[in-house]
């Protein structure tokens, strides 16, 4: 009888965990991988994106949202949520009387 190949066993185990590592990858990029210096290129990808659906907001308003936003992410979750009041889903009109939904807000 051939003597047991271990490398073989080895081997399979190695590529097995090799192919469920490339299955699981997120290459989805997270907050923390985008640095500072990419901030203001991002907010202008913001506003330009914004601008082209009728929202006309600047870079630089964009910029502070997002740095408010990195802020808010550092803090602890709250310990309940407060409902938030605003006018109904699609009262707000956008550009030619249309409603923001209708735009593509």
């Amino acid at each position: 009888m051939a003597e047991f190949q271990w490398w073989l066993l080895l081997l399979g185990l190695v590529v097995g965990g090799g192919i469920v590592a490339v299955v699981y990858l997120d290459g989805a990029r997270r907050e923390q991988d985008i640095e500072d210096a990419e901030l203001p290129a991002e907010a202008t990808w913001i506003s330009e994106r914004l601008s082209e659906r009728g929202h006309g907001v600047d870079a630089a308003t964009v910029e502070r949202v997002l740095l408010e936003h990195r802020s808010y992410r550092l803090e602890p979750p709250p310990d309940r949520l407060q409902p938030v009041v605003g006018p109904p889903r699609g009262s707000m009109e956008g550009p030619g009387g249309r409603s923001l939904d209708e735009v593509g807000g």
